[in-house]
């Protein structure tokens, strides 16, 4: 064997080690990226889950059910691309297919949750920004077509609204209840100033008339609160004739 063909076994053989070592790398970056991608879906997963399953009963439409539906059948279908022996993933694609197959007969099982609190109004607004945010990532993807993204971003900041005239008008009638009509009237009144600030303030006038109509009640309440009662009137009255009595000024006009 000569020199020169033991410098191309050489040369081969390394050449070899580092085609073995460029694959085992791309074997690893393809394990890595896949797990990464698992594990990225399976977050979207239990987000879109969550939104599904928790939120408020009084706010859910079909419309919107059918929308978590097929962003949760999406993630799904490429869930089990990645693991293809998923047999509860399966089992759960063909539930998602038969709800979305109803159309607006899709089942709303979500109980009413009253928006008493602003702890509880805060809950329900992270799910709809939770929301807002697989419908924009679905956009971004082209699951969602730019019509319907856009469609979906008004809808939500809809919903926002009416979450916030719920919470307003709760609070307000709360208050009402336990005799405490100054805080009621805050409660009306910050819920007409975020109607008023709306850009499409003209959507919400009849939410709007009816938030004036409790502002102007509880104002006439409170109102009525501090006017004194005949009582305080003739103690007032008897007070002041007492002081007119012994009114120094009075005595000394008097003397004059």
């Amino acid at each position: 064997m000569t020199p020169l063909m033991i410098t191309l076994f050489i040369v081969t053989g390394i050449a070899i080690l580092i085609v073995i070592g460029l694959l085992n790398n791309m074997v690893e970056s393809n394990k890595l990226a896949k797990a990464r991608d698992k594990l990225e879906l399976t977050d979207r997963l239990r987000r879109c889950g969550r939104i599904d399953e928790t939120f408020p009963g009084q706010l859910m439409t079909p419309a919107l059910k059918q929308l978590l539906a097929r962003l949760e059948l999406n993630i799904s279908q490429r869930l089990l691309q990645l693991d293809k022996q998923d047999a509860p993933l399966k089992t759960r694609l063909e539930a998602l297919q038969a709800e979305i197959a109803k159309g607006d007969d899709i089942a709303i099982n979500n109980p009413p949750l009253p928006i008493m609190t602003e702890d509880r109004a805060k809950e329900v607004r992270f799910l709809l920004e939770a929301l807002h945010a697989q419908v924009t990532r679905a956009g971004q993807e082209g699951f969602l077509s730019t019509v319907e993204t856009k469609h979906w971003a008004n809808e939500i900041r809809g919903i926002l609204v009416l979450l916030h005239i719920e919470f307003f008008n709760n609070l307000g009638q709360q208050l009402l209840g336990e005799g405490l009509p100054g805080r009621a009237r805050l409660a009306f009144e910050r819920g007409v100033q975020y109607l008023k600030s709306q850009p499409d303030a003209v959507l919400y006038q009849e939410q709007l008339q009816y938030l004036q109509k409790m502002l102007k009640r509880t104002n006439a309440m409170v109102l009525s609160e501090m006017e004194p009662t005949g009582d305080e009137v003739n103690e007032l009255t008897d007070g002041l004739k007492a002081d007119e009595k012994e009114d120094p000024f009075q005595k000394k006009a008097n003397y004059d």
